[in-house]
């Protein structure tokens, strides 16, 4: 099944698309910043406001090592880095997105602080307690082995750190329409509710420290931003259409309706290890 995963996300050309559309957009790289990036590399629910809000909730200090679990092309762990001046080692299936935030990283100066790898997961490439800080954003929806993934969260966790967590859950308005982002096809989602979700995370070993609906804020900034394009603002080269090709528009279509009709939920969390 993670081959499926990583195949619905592969593309080729990853990084070169990315920079192509950065040079049609005017933006100069050899001066790229992470805010340049932020309309491509926040490749989940909310974008960069929804990167804010969880790394409030994390804090990490300047001498955590975070780890950034499905780290995408490395928006979150570019932007923690920065701001908050932590280490962070991303952890991606897909190849081709550990290949674009390598790169992207390296064009921000930031290699010295946030580095990727490919890898499961489910099997994480770490002796156990190797992090203060773990974070994890839109990923649980890919995996069927909820325990087994929050698991590996609580193994390589030092039984001092925090996990910050944004997940998108199974909401009480019905089946989800697709395709969407995260899936083309029913066998590649395995959303659970939120309370299922909690429970196992609590069955994993984590106690909940914050627990916080977000869905109501996904739906208004949704409707903030096509309200701005109603009105004339202006539509920029860079977004999510640059990784997931001509599908977007029609996986977006379906992400909104399946919010608005409360087939999908959205939170935020912050969990310590306990036991």
């Amino acid at each position: 099944m993670t081959d499926h995963v990583a195949d619905h996300y592969a593309q080729d050309g990853l990084l070169e698309r990315i920079l192509d559309a950065l040079k049609r957009e005017g933006i100069p790289i050899d001066r790229l910043t992470i805010d340049d990036l932020a309309a491509v590399d926040e490749f989940h629910s909310r974008g960069r406001r929804g990167t804010e809000e969880l790394a409030r909730m994390l804090a990490p200090l300047p001498s955590d090592h975070v780890i950034d679990i499905g780290s995408g092309i490395g928006g979150p762990a570019r932007y923690l880095a920065a701001t908050f001046g932590c280490r962070v080692t991303g952890v991606d299936l897909t190849p081709a997105f550990v290949a674009a935030a390598t790169g992207l990283t390296k064009l921000v100066s930031l290699s010295d602080r946030a580095d990727f790898r490919a890898g499961s997961a489910l099997a994480l490439p770490f002796p156990d307690a190797s992090f203060d800080r773990a974070w994890s954003q839109n990923v649980a929806m890919n995996i069927a082995d909820r325990p087994g993934f929050y698991a590996e969260m609580r193994r390589v966790l030092k039984p001092a750190g925090r996990l910050a967590i944004q997940e998108v859950a199974q909401g009480p308005g019905g089946d989800l329409m697709l395709p969407v982002m995260w899936a083309s096809r029913p066998d590649l989602s395995f959303l659970r509710p939120p309370e299922e979700t909690r429970a196992l995370l609590e069955a994993a070993g984590f106690a909940v420290l914050e627990w916080e609906d977000k869905s109501a804020a996904a739906l208004a900034e949704a409707a903030a931003e096509r309200e701005r394009l109603r009105a004339g603002g202006a539509v920029s080269q860079l977004g999510i259409h640059v990784i997931v090709g001509p599908s977007a528009r029609e996986k977006m279509r379906n992400g909104q309706r399946n919010q608005e009709e409360r087939r999908t939920l959205l939170f935020n969390a912050l969990l310590e290890p306990v036991g």
